[in-house]
């Protein structure tokens, strides 16, 4: 194969995620959960998992804590996947989501540990050096104590000065100072994406205006995931569009890591965009109708993408 199917997954806060599913939440009281578990998560960390299962070669890097590292080392192993983490004191954050039978997920996000001055420096010299064998970056999640909105910006904008393709998936202060490097790809829901351009996003037509005034910015890939309306996608040639098939939701946890993981995984496989969006789609629709990340049956996915519709092309709102 000429294009090893190689790419970096960045997770610079990690986590231990802790679900656990209950009928109905009740604030202020004991609640009894009816199941729970305990799995390394991070919003890259999910894509590395899909991807590795997918058939991809990959590397992970980031900032983990070195006091509960045992289950994050499993997983790598496990599947594969090529550690190039960059331990800190402390122990990595738990998050704790709590799934409710109506499909509502409550948050519990932790702080995560502090990094310092050293160990940004060693991080840094990691993702410049796997960028000498590595054409493809996903930085995804949120950003620890001590690691500013614009450094991690100034990483992105390295990786594409070099002719690195960068996805970048996060949120907040990271996502806005993130935009600004003009990363190859970025995935923001359609609040992130409210946020982002300060607008009030009532209707799809306010949500492609919003999203072409990114991709006016620099951000060559603005993809907007709307749950169950599908994904909408501006690319050079205008728009594209998904719907997918209707699911039974279990959980929306780590869907929208397993749309990046779609989208990565087309690229990978130099698809045309079209087939690397129906995918994509198939791949998070099928995330949603089960707990925890990954692709348990390849076919399940390619029978749920036959009946994903593609609209395209749909011209841009703003010539």
């Amino acid at each position: 194969m000429s294009h090893p199917l190689k790419v970096v997954t960045v997770t610079l806060n990690p986590a231990l995620d802790l679900t656990g599913s209950l009928n109905e939440l009740v604030k202020g009281t004991v609640n009894l959960l009816d199941s729970g578990s305990l799995h390394p998560a991070g919003k890259g960390i999910n894509v590395a998992k899909v991807l590795a299962e997918l058939g991809a070669q990959v590397t992970v890097t980031g900032l983990l804590g070195a006091d509960n590292q045992e289950a994050f080392v499993h997983l790598f192993e496990s599947l594969n996947i090529n550690d190039q983490f960059v331990r800190v004191e402390g122990a990595t954050r738990i998050n704790v989501k709590i799934v409710e039978s109506s499909g509502q997920v409550s948050d519990l996000n932790f702080p995560g540990v502090s990094v310092s001055e050293s160990q940004l420096q060693q991080f840094e010299d990691t993702l410049l050096e796997l960028a000498d064998s590595h054409e493809i970056f996903v930085i995804a999640g949120s950003l620890p104590r001590g690691l500013t909105p614009e450094r991690c910006a100034k990483w992105i904008k390295q990786l594409q000065e070099a002719g690195k393709k960068v996805f970048f998936d996060s949120s907040n202060g990271a996502l806005s100072a993130g935009v600004e490097a003009g990363p190859y790809l970025i995935k923001p829901n359609d609040e992130e994406l409210s946020v982002l351009t300060a607008a009030t996003l009532s209707s799809s037509h306010d949500i492609q205006q919003a999203a072409e005034k990114l991709q006016r910015q620099g951000c060559e890939n603005v993809v907007i995931s709307l749950g169950e309306k599908g994904v909408l996608w501006i690319e050079q040639n205008g728009w594209i569009k998904s719907q997918p098939p209707k699911m039974t939701v279990v959980s929306t946890v780590g869907a929208g890591d397993t749309l990046v993981a779609g989208l990565c995984w087309g690229e990978l496989q130099q698809w045309p965009k079209t087939q690397t969006l129906s995918f994509a789609t198939a791949l998070a629709a099928l995330a949603v109708s089960q707990i925890g990340v990954g692709v348990a049956d390849i076919e399940q996915v390619l029978a749920v993408q036959n009946n994903v519709q593609i609209e395209q092309p749909m011209e841009r709102i703003e010539k």
